[in-house]
C-alpha cells in the first residue's frame, strides 16, 4: 500500500532534478554532462532541460570554461535560513558585544559561502571611533585571516571536497598557494598577523569548531592599537578574550 502511494504521487521531472543535485553533491570538482548522464543512467535528452533549469535558477553552475557542472551554495543559503544559523548568531552576538565593549575593539563572525567567507555577525565598541567589517561583507578565503583560519582547521584528507561544497571551483591550485601557512595556524590554534588589506591593523582570528574539531566559522578582531595601550599586552588580552568567545560557541561532543 505504501509503494502504491509513492507511485501515485510520483513527479518524474522533480525526481530527475533531485537526482542531479544529489549526484553533484558528492563531486567536489563537478561533473560533465556526459558524466551526469552516465551516473544517473539516463539519456542526454532526459537531463538536458532539467540541468539548464537548475543553472538558470542558481542551484548549479558551469565551471572550467562551461564544460563541467557543480553545485552552487544556493542550497546552503536556503539551509542557513534554518534555525541553527540563527541560533549561532543569537548566541554569538551578546558575547561579541561584550568583547567589543571590554576590549574597545570590533569583531566579526565569518562563515564560508559561495566561495568566500561572509560576515554574518558583527560587534562594535562604544567609543566615538570604530573600525569594523560590514555585515554581509565577503572575505577572500585565501588572502584574509578569517579565510586562512577556516582553511587551517579542516580535515586535510577532505579539504578539497569541503572547498568544493563551499563553492571554490579551483580549490587545488588556490590551496597550493597558501599550503605552507596553514600548519602554523593549526599548531597555534589561532592566527595573528598584520592585515594584508589595511596598514596598522592586526588581524586576530580564532576558529569556532564542530565536534570533529573542524572550523565551521571564524571569529576575527581587526585590532587597532589605541595611544594609551601597550601593544603586546593588549593584543594578547584580545586574543585570549576572543578564544573564550569561540570556545563558548564551539560544539561539544
Amino acid at each position: 500500500m505504501q509503494d502504491a502511494a509513492v507511485d501515485r504521487y510520483r513527479a518524474p521531472a522533480l525526481d530527475k532534478g533531485l537526482d542531479i543535485l544529489e549526484v553533484l553533491a558528492d563531486q567536489a570538482r563537478g561533473l560533465t554532462r556526459a558524466e551526469i548522464v552516465k551516473e544517473l543512467g539516463l539519456s542526454p535528452s532526459q537531463i538536458y532541460r532539467m540541468l539548464e533549469r537548475l543553472v538558470a535558477r542558481g542551484y548549479v553552475t558551469r565551471i572550467e570554461g562551461g564544460d563541467r557542472y557543480a553545485l552552487t551554495m544556493k542550497l546552503f543559503l536556503l539551509a542557513t535560513r534554518h534555525p541553527p544559523l540563527r541560533r549561532m548568531v543569537a548566541q554569538a552576538q551578546p558575547l561579541m558585544d561584550e568583547f567589543a565593549r571590554e576590549l574597545r575593539q570590533s569583531c566579526h563572525l565569518v562563515l564560508p559561502e559561495q566561495g568566500t567567507g561572509i560576515v554574518v555577525a558583527q560587534a562594535s565598541p562604544t567609543g566615538h571611533w570604530e573600525f569594523r567589517a560590514r555585515l554581509g561583507a565577503q572575505m577572500d578565503l585565501f588572502r584574509t585571516g578569517s579565510g586562512l583560519t577556516l582553511l587551517a582547521f579542516q580535515n586535510p584528507d577532505q579539504i578539497i571536497e569541503t572547498l568544493g561544497h563551499w563553492g571554490v571551483s579551483d580549490a587545488i591550485s588556490r590551496l597550493e598557494q597558501v599550503a605552507t601557512q596553514l600548519p602554523d595556524v593549526l599548531a597555534q590554534g589561532y592566527r595573528m598577523q598584520p592585515s594584508g588589506q589595511l596598514v596598522g591593523v592586526t588581524d586576530i582570528s580564532v576558529p569556532v569548531l564542530d565536534p570533529g574539531s573542524e572550523a565551521i566559522a571564524v571569529l576575527t578582531c581587526a585590532y587597532i592599537q589605541h595611544p594609551d595601550e601597550v601593544s603586546a599586552l593588549n593584543t594578547d588580552r584580545a586574543l585570549q578574550a576572543l578564544r573564550q568567545v569561540a570556545a563558548a560557541l564551539s560544539a561539544r561532543d
